[in-house]
């Protein structure tokens, strides 16, 4: 057959391009309809029989970021009670279960190797396990899906097509993939392409993932400086994938950004240079010694905050049980939205003025509850008298002075409580905003005492006050997580508070490493392996000596200079800036467009992700028309939805904390439905 023609007789083709954990809950979904939904042999022959291809040039499962190949130093920042890519399993026959009930089983018959055994028996609910490991549980969960729709009576045909997809074209009632095949290298990854190829196919699922993106401005210049000076820039890409070896020992290397990818790029110039951390019994919050091997470089690191992401508490939960969100609620918000918030579009709300005070509310409430729970000598006078009288301010009505109760709730405690003193939420984004160092002997020592404080903290779980008020924001998020994916929060609102404020706010907070994670850079800290720039850092190239540099203007120190600049972060997560060929295409040939946001002034600008409607997620084109068939999942719906890097929650409700397994739900009915199957 010539170019865009196809055989019809031989049944409805799915393509799935990108086979992570996104792709593989869409598998896992579709075969629960299959299994469940009465979609047998008799079905099977009124509709067209199905064709499924997944396709990823990585081993699918795990795809790329979740490789079993991968370094074990590189941890996950869930435990291993909280991530899943299918519902919990309720019966003993079900394909797919969460990575805990994986745990568990011990591997649930999966072939584990020495290490993936010895990993998996040390464990508990509350470890934060290797990401090779919970990619053993993807490749596991996906191995066990396609055997089982491969026996189904729908399904004709499942394989695996170690491809990548750089062009989506509509032809006729259907759509042809442009194919660029791979022969699997060492580990399991691509290695040498072969000859271009294409696919026909009735629908296309989108589960990209984490895809290369273009530099922005910054990124741009520092790369340009370094191949000018010949220097060495790193520019943000999975941790897995950077040449380490790069790095000599004894040099000075600046790292931008104090985020989780900063926990990977320390590990990884640390212990995987032969480092090692001893038990260290020297005071409260100094549990670890570092122990050099001679082969680290010294790290430089900044971040505008100043300090690293927050440590986990230590708690069996994701949300611990002592939480509870008493004035911030879905359905509180809905209700309001339904009922006209003030100055909003009919059915909608704003974080600030609706959502912030309630969760604000929930946050002081949590933190001063427990603080009377476990250290009520902090309080003056009687302590559940305090609390009763700050509760009743954060539960007293206003008319339009919405803040009011938020100076009374703060006099309260300075009058009643000073030792304990008012906890600035907000501040707690920059933690040494407008404090200067006179020194770097001085800054140094004050990010070492944060790190300490914080693994303290971490270790008391559910009794220490900062922790669980975090806690209450991290659930607070979840809420406000459903509320933007169910389109009740404005536009202007998402773009100017939720990603301009609330998610650096919530993000350096509650999405840190595990306590171990913090405890180690306290130690390399002691150990002067690792060192701290300071707040709003100034990074920028000094060409008369013709190297990188580095200075806080917090700190009066003189800058440091280094020929290596790495980027500890992720490529950005923004479709207008993807350096994929797929996307690019798709965007240029006005078959796919940015998610079209509204400012506070009516202009609509581009959001972060691919323009869909759903669920199931159509992708839409350029003309504002969705596609028939082809459907978008994971971190490309990331306007229509907030925290799509968030994994599903084990055992939570399919429109909440499993949200990403309710989309891929969604899709796979779909299939069946245009296949004739359901």
């Amino acid at each position: 057959m010539n170019r865009g023609e196809r055989d019809q007789s031989a049944g409805y083709t799915i393509a799935i391009v990108g086979a992570g954990p996104r792709g593989t809950s869409v598998l896992e979904r579709l075969l629960s309809a299959l299994e469940n939904d009465g979609a047998d042999a008799g079905r099977a022959s009124r509709g067209r029989a199905l064709n499924i291809v997944v396709i990823d040039p990585y081993d699918p499962g795990p795809g790329h970021v979740w490789s079993p190949h991968q370094s074990r130093l590189y941890l996950m920042n869930t435990p291993a009670l909280f991530p899943t890519v299918a519902p919990e399993r309720t019966r003993a026959d079900s394909a797919g279960l969460s990575f805990e009930q994986w745990r568990v089983s011990g591997g649930d018959g999966a072939a584990l190797n020495a290490v993936e055994a010895a990993e998996l028996a040390a464990m508990g609910p509350g470890s934060y396990p290797p990401r090779a490991l919970y990619g053993r549980y993807l490749l596991h969960v996906y191995s066990r899906v396609v055997g089982r729709l491969a026996a189904h009576p729908g399904v004709a045909s499942i394989r695996h097509e170690r491809a990548e997809v750089t062009g989506l074209h509509r032809n006729g009632s259907d759509y042809l993939l442009d194919l660029l095949p791979f022969t699997a290298g060492p580990a399991g990854g691509p290695a040498t392409p072969g000859d271009p190829g294409e696919l026909h196919a009735d629908a296309v699922v989108l589960g990209l993932g984490h895809v290369p993106a273009h530099p922005n401005p910054k990124q741009a210049a520092a790369g340009e400086h370094a191949a000018e000076h010949q220097l060495h820039y790193q520019p943000p890409n999975v941790p897995a994938d950077v040449d380490w070896d790069a790095l000599p020992e004894g040099e000075a290397v600046l790292v931008r950004g104090l985020g989780l990818n900063f926990f990977d790029v320390m590990i990884s110039l640390s212990v995987g240079r032969g480092g090692e951390f001893k038990p260290a019994n020297a005071g409260a919050g100094r549990t670890l010694d570092y122990q050099r091997s001679g082969l680290e470089p010294v790290l430089y690191a900044a971040s505008r905050r100043g300090t690293p992401y927050r440590a986990k508490a230590q708690v069996d939960a994701f949300i611990p049980d002592s939480i509870t969100l008493d004035y911030l609620s879905f359905e509180a918000i809905h209700q309001l939205a339904a009922d006209g918030a003030p100055g909003e579009p009919a059915g909608r709300v704003s974080f600030e003025a609706h959502i912030w005070p309630l969760l604000h509310r929930d946050v002081l409430a949590t933190y001063y509850r427990t603080m009377v729970r476990t250290t009520p000598g902090r309080i003056g006078g009687d302590p559940a008298a305090f609390l009763r009288d700050f509760e009743a301010v954060l539960d007293a009505p206003h008319r339009n002075g919405d803040q009011v109760w938020l100076s009374q709730a703060r006099d309260l405690v300075l009058e009643r409580a000073p030792e304990a003193g008012w906890l600035n939420v907000p501040a707690m984004a920059h933690p040494f905003a407008g404090q200067g160092f006179a020194c770097d002997a001085d800054y140094q020592q004050a990010v070492l005492e944060y790190l300490e404080a914080d693994a303290l903290g971490s270790a008391r779980g559910e009794d220490d006050p900062l922790k669980m008020a975090i806690a209450a924001m991290n659930a607070g998020r979840m809420v406000v997580k459903r509320l933007v994916a169910e389109a009740l929060v404005v536009d202007s609102s998402r773009m100017e508070e939720i990603q301009g404020w609330f998610e650096p706010l919530v993000e350096g907070l509650a999405s840190g490493p595990p306590v171990q994670r913090i405890e180690e850079l306290a130690a390399l800290s002691r150990a002067g392996m690792v060192r701290f720039i300071g707040p709003d850092p100034v990074f920028s190239l000094d060409i008369e000596s013709g190297v990188f540099t580095g200075s806080s203007p917090w700190v009066d120190a003189d800058a440091v200079g280094a020929r290596y600049l790495v980027e500890a972060m992720m490529p950005a997560n923004r479709v207008m800036q993807s350096a994929s060929e797929l996307l690019t295409q798709l965007l240029a040939d006005g078959l796919a467009r940015p998610y079209p946001m509204t400012t506070a002034d009516g202009e609509q600008v581009p959001g972060s992700g691919l323009d869909v409607v759903g669920p199931a997620y159509r992708m839409v084109d350029a003309a504002a028309m969705p596609h028939r068939a082809v459907f978008v999942i994971g971190l490309q719906l990331s306007s229509a939805q907030w925290g799509t890097a968030i994994a599903a929650e084990a055992g939570a409700d399919l429109g909440d904390g499993a949200r990403t397994i309710g989309d891929a739900q969604a899709i796979a009915g779909e299939l069946l439905r245009l296949a004739g199957l359901r």
